[in-house]
């Protein structure tokens, strides 16, 4: 697949293994001041909405960023609550099938949208690739969120940053493994085979390859916790909140079992919004 078609976005399906019952506890942070007149959203196609409404295209409105679609209440939505000024100014520059070093680039087309507030999510395509050996060496992840950072911080100094956790991919696998039709979606299109390949096997081999992968996951999620802080109090990291979700496999897109349907959509909206700023 190109990255441009790539479906490898959903890894939305997130809870961390020894995390599989139960919603976790939202992230305290400190009070943001006033909620924001302008927002933007960056990454890839969770944020795009893609597959959220019918099979193959973005579904903005749904996106749990910058939609407005009633139903997932994105954060734009809940926002809007509080602040009408914001209202219509709500600006998605993800693109379907991002990967970390997409990530300047939205950085800079962000910067001309001048929002008040920015969510990032970025990185389950550097993680579900075609093969173990294609993910994003973990230095070269984090030069790319550095540097879009670095952007955001010069252009937009006084705005705030959303930085939400990659979801746990090992999550898809477990939640849609014994399911046939899903597996032969992961097959058909090539979805997500550093993780998904021989998603029956039980061999030692196949444990640990999913192993590792889930560990990029972890390590990409460090990394994004650190330039975060990095960046300073305008700043906020959801301490992990996505990946720890458990989502189900109900939350699923039926169309390709990997990118998150309205539903899922809907989750990662509530989660990711209680592990953010205090409007």
């Amino acid at each position: 697949m190109t990255r441009t078609r790539a479906f490898a976005v959903l890894a939305v399906l997130a809870t961390a293994a020894t995390a599989l019952v139960g919603q976790p506890a939202a992230a305290t942070s400190a009070a943001a001041g006033p909620p924001p007149s302008s927002m933007a959203s960056m990454g890839d196609s969770i944020t795009r909405g893609f597959n959220a409404c019918g099979f193959y295209f973005d579904c903005t409105s749904r996106s749990f960023s910058t939609g407005g679609d009633a139903g997932v209440n994105s954060h734009y939505l809940r926002i809007r609550a509080k602040n009408s000024a914001i209202d219509g100014r709500n600006h998605n520059q993800g693109e379907s099938g991002a990967r970390a070093d997409d990530l300047p680039a939205q950085a800079t087309a962000t910067l001309a949208r001048r929002p008040e507030y920015v969510t990032i999510l970025i990185g389950a395509n550097d993680a579900c690739t075609s093969s173990e050996a294609a993910m994003t060496p973990v230095a070269t992840f984090r030069g790319h969120v550095d540097t879009a950072l670095a952007t955001l911080k010069r252009g937009l100094p006084d705005a705030r940053v959303a930085v939400i956790s990659i979801p746990d991919i090992k999550r898809l696998w477990e939640v849609g493994r014994t399911s046939a039709t899903a597996r032969a979606a992961w097959s058909l299109f090539g979805i997500c085979q550093s993780m998904l390949a021989n998603p029956t096997s039980t061999s030692a081999a196949d444990n640990a390859r999913r192993d590792r992968v889930r560990q990029r996951v972890v390590d990409f999620n460090a990394q994004l916790a650190q330039a975060c802080a990095a960046y300073g109090p305008n700043c906020d990291f959801d301490d992990n909140a996505v990946f720890r979700y458990p989502f189900t496999f109900g939350q699923v897109s039926g169309w390709d079992y990997f990118h998150p349907n309205a539903a899922g959509q809907t989750a990662l909206a509530q989660v990711s919004y209680a592990a953010g700023f205090n409007w």
